[in-house]
């Protein structure tokens, strides 16, 4: 045997750490986050507009459109005819009511321009904005004179023709 101590292997140098990695925290500048937020901003808005615009429908309310006659003691006044004797009450301006399938009121106007169509007759024009779509039946009365019912294609397609006298 011998005295000498075998040659033990070298240990592994102690690991040593990887240098750290510091984030950049640079701040954007006004202007770059003002033009970004403008970017989004305006992205989200156009995506949105396309979206409604694309989707092809029809808006919630509509415009009841026709026209209303007084066949029988109508008088020429000025520009405007006015109802006489027992319809004094039919004049421009009259309450116009719509009524929806289960009778309540969903719209009010009023009767406008009218023009003379024969001897003590006048025609009024009508026009109901925001009616809302989706009635099976609509029902107008002008002033207090009884309703006319009307199919919802009828109302929609502006096809009021009612008469009093």
């Amino acid at each position: 045997m011998t005295d000498q101590i075998p040659a033990q292997p070298a240990s592994p140098p102690p690991p040593v750490d990887p240098p750290a990695v510091t984030a950049s925290k640079r701040a954007l500048s006004p202007l770059a986050a003002g033009l970004l937020g403008l970017a989004v901003g305006a992205s989200v808005v156009g995506g949105a507009w396309l979206i409604t615009a694309s989707s092809g429908s029809e808006p919630s309310t509509f415009t009841l459109e026709g026209t209303f006659a007084l066949t029988e003691d109508a008088l020429v006044v000025g520009d405007k005819c006015v109802g006489t004797g027992g319809y004094d009450d039919i004049i421009n301006g009259a309450a116009v009511t719509v009524y929806g399938a289960k009778g309540d009121v969903i719209a009010t106007g009023q009767l406008g321009d009218s023009k003379k169509t024969g001897v003590g007759a006048c025609e009024f024009k009508v026009a109901v904005p925001d009616v809302p779509r989706g009635e099976r039946f609509y029902k107008v009365e002008v002033s207090h004179r009884g309703t006319i019912q009307l199919s919802a294609e009828e109302a929609e397609n502006g096809e009021l023709a009612a008469s009093l006298g």
